[in-house]
């Protein structure tokens, strides 16, 4: 007896010091790898327990200049950890500055990292630069849409479904055929390839309502840029009903409509979710949002890139699924997945 407990108590201990299964993932999977447009299917996804090696990656986004960029950072950070790799982190400083990023991929291949995960300020302008760096390692696209020229996996959901679902938001408070409202429009920054998917889909679903778009801004997703460009809006159409854009217009417009006295009486709806976008749909400022769950898009990044060193990659093309944010769901949808702790700062290296 004294034995046979020896063995259970050994067998106990034993269990206790091994690692838990890494929790698995509710990921969509497009039919056809970096399309967009082919179906998606459901899958559960296991991902690694543990690199084979402390695995250098060299990753590159376009800025860290609003909360959406600074939770995929958060997925990246905690994924990088979890899997026992590290990272140099530099970014672009805009969507304006694709020469700079350019730069950024050529320095990658020179500094003898493992893999190169990319978020991308165009949709093609790196191509030559990413096709040269693919000779020397793998690279996964991360979040924003690019050129499948040279990339062995991508981590990201259709910007055009992002955009469609912000415009079933409006047809379905205003369907085609109801009184007319209207409607000022912010994309985000011109040229960037995430925009026009955006744009397009917005566009696409919004044909099913009885809102005309008056106004269109472009600019950068800096909050300060938002700001002069919805006051700008306000100014020149002043009967405009809703105002709709990225995630730092939503944010900066909650504001402004505070100060104007116009809250109520002009309505938000954001492309993306943030912090601030969080917050304004919980408190009944924001009418909705779709969430691509960005910490989790940016965790996926990191764990493909080391699947396509060690020769492991299963998906190459994947990412979560969409979810409009609205005050009715937003409680039980949460915010884990898509947004980074309250006091998280940037992180721009990771050792192991």
């Amino acid at each position: 007896m004294r034995f046979l407990r020896h063995i259970l108590f050994a067998s106990i201990a034993a269990m206790a010091v091994q690692p838990a299964h890494a929790e698995a993932w509710q990921l969509e999977v497009p039919s056809v790898p970096f399309d967009d447009d082919s179906l998606t299917q459901p899958l559960l996804y296991q991902p690694l327990e543990r690199a084979a090696k402390p695995w250098r990656l060299c990753v590159l986004y376009p800025h860290l200049k609003d909360a959406y960029w600074l939770s995929v950072n958060y997925g990246m950070v905690e994924e990088a950890k979890r899997l026992g790799v590290s990272f140099d982190l530099y970014e672009a400083g805009g969507y304006p500055n694709l020469d700079r990023q350019i730069e950024q991929v050529k320095a990658c291949g020179k500094r003898h990292m493992d893999a190169l995960i990319l978020g991308p300020v165009s949709y093609n302008g790196a191509s030559s630069a990413v096709l040269e760096i693919a000779k020397l390692m793998p690279v996964i696209a991360a979040v924003n849409d690019m050129d499948d020229a040279g990339i062995s996996a991508k981590s990201s959901v259709s910007w055009r479904e992002m955009g469609a679902a912000s415009g079933r938001a409006i047809a379905r408070r205003h369907p085609r055929g109801s009184p007319a409202v209207k409607l000022a429009w912010f994309p985000g920054p011109k040229g960037a390839g995430w925009v026009h998917f955006v744009e397009q889909g917005f566009l696409e679903a919004l044909a099913e309502s009885s809102a005309q778009i008056v106004a269109t801004r472009y600019g950068d997703t800096g909050v300060d840029q938002q700001v002069l460009l919805v006051e700008d809006v306000l100014d020149q159409v002043p009967e405009v009903d809703y105002l709709v854009g990225s995630g730092p217009m939503a944010e900066a417009a909650v504001s402004i409509l505070r100060a104007r006295n116009l809250t109520g009486r002009i309505e938000i709806v954001s492309t993306y979710v943030s912090h601030g976008v969080y917050r304004g749909i919980k408190r009944g400022r924001i009418l909705a949002a779709p969430t691509d769950f960005a910490v989790l898009q940016g965790r996926l990044a990191v764990e493909l890139a080391v699947r396509a060193i060690e020769g492991k990659l299963t998906i190459r093309h994947a990412g979560p699924r969409i979810v409009t944010l609205t005050p009715e769901n937003i409680d039980a949808v949460g915010s884990a997945e898509s947004l980074a702790p309250a006091s998280f700062v940037p992180v721009f290296k990771v050792s192991n």
